[in-house]
């Protein structure tokens, strides 16, 4: 049965995202300007961040711009930023239509040699978007959250390994060995997640969030997204609509539903009391735990947090996620700066 789905669709900009531009395997021409010698790297959400992060470490300067905890669909940047875009060797997104305002200023003010990397589209096919409740194929844009899969989160990692090489082949076997690091401790996670979801009941492997940013970790681990609410413009939904929700929550035998950190919903709120239901309001889409330097504000720190929030609440068993190593795969302090 499908739940009714209350849409946002919240654009500031309609631009196509853009492909990763090639660079000269050979050339150190991005970094003459630097004293430290180091790429200036620029991204835009913190798993992003930190995915990148963990692949150059601290012989990139690597700065994000979208706040954590701030609604990356439609942050609105500032003047600051285009200085930064101005300054950058490479700034990275996800793409998929998810940060338009800030690909279009990266776009206006980037120098003219800088590389934009939209990541989105060089991990899935336009055959394997996915379509759901938030991003309907009618729109026309494809549901953009793939780092809720940390295989295509190890995807991420991979392109900006080649990308980071290609800029600096001086440092391409330290971005590699870091890569590989990375690798070991997503394939770690992955079968930490498959044993978990396998102590939730078959009949309660399915979500009802708020912001619809689980379609791919779904798939991925034999789950079901039956239905996201999200008001339009801030506005609440109709009293008709949330009742039919309430139902159909009720008709379905949900133990729990999800909000976000980020997304307060009173109305997911009332439909969980009237259901009488678990409402769980803590999953985050891309607001990693803890602070800057905490062990655990890295992007498998977030995927760790939201399995031992997400598997218990459906009857399951989180204890495989106890051990993983979820720090950052080097030693030193990047200087990675994440906005707050």
């Amino acid at each position: 049965m499908q739940l009714v789905f209350l849409e946002v669709r919240f654009w500031a900009l309609a631009i196509a995202a853009l492909g990763i531009a090639a660079c000269g395997g050979s050339s150190n021409s991005f970094l003459n300007d630097h004293v430290d010698g180091r790429l200036s790297v620029v991204t835009t959400v913190s798993p992003i961040t930190s995915i990148v992060e963990n692949v150059g470490g601290p012989r990139i300067r690597l700065e994000g711009v979208v706040p954590e905890g701030v609604n990356s669909h439609t942050f609105e940047t500032t003047p600051s930023m285009a200085k930064l875009m101005a300054q950058a060797d490479l700034i990275i997104v996800n793409g998929l239509f998810l940060e338009q305002p800030t690909l279009a200023l990266a776009e206006s003010n980037k120098r003219e040699d800088a590389v934009i990397l939209s990541l989105g589209e060089k991990t899935v096919s336009p055959e394997e978007w996915e379509f759901d409740f938030t991003f309907p194929e009618s729109a026309g844009h494809p549901n953009p959250h793939l780092w809720p899969d940390p295989n295509l989160g190890l995807r991420y990692a991979e392109l900006v390994r080649d990308q980071l090489a290609a800029m600096d082949p001086g440092n391409a076997e330290y971005y590699s060995d870091n890569l590989e690091r990375f690798r070991a401790n997503v394939e770690k996670m992955d079968h930490a997640i498959k044993t978990a979801v396998a102590t939730v009941p078959e009949s309660n492997r399915k979500l009802l969030t708020y912001h619809d940013s689980w379609a791919y970790f779904a798939k991925r681990y034999g789950m079901e997204v039956i239905g996201a609410v999200q008001p339009s413009n801030f506005s609440q939904p109709s009293v008709r609509e949330v009742a039919t929700l309430i139902d159909q929550v009720k008709e379905l035998g949900l133990p729990a539903v999800f909000g976000s950190e980020v997304f307060s919903s009173d109305v997911l709120e009332s439909i969980a009391r009237e259901a009488d239901v678990e409402f769980i309001d803590d999953l985050a889409d891309d607001n990693l735990p803890g602070k800057p330097g905490d062990v655990d504000h890295t992007y498998l720190g977030l995927i760790k947090q939201n399995i031992t929030i997400m598997i218990p609440a459906l009857g399951g068993d989180a204890s495989s996620m106890i051990g993983l190593d979820i720090g950052n795969v080097f030693e030193e302090d990047s200087g990675a700066i994440y906005p707050q």
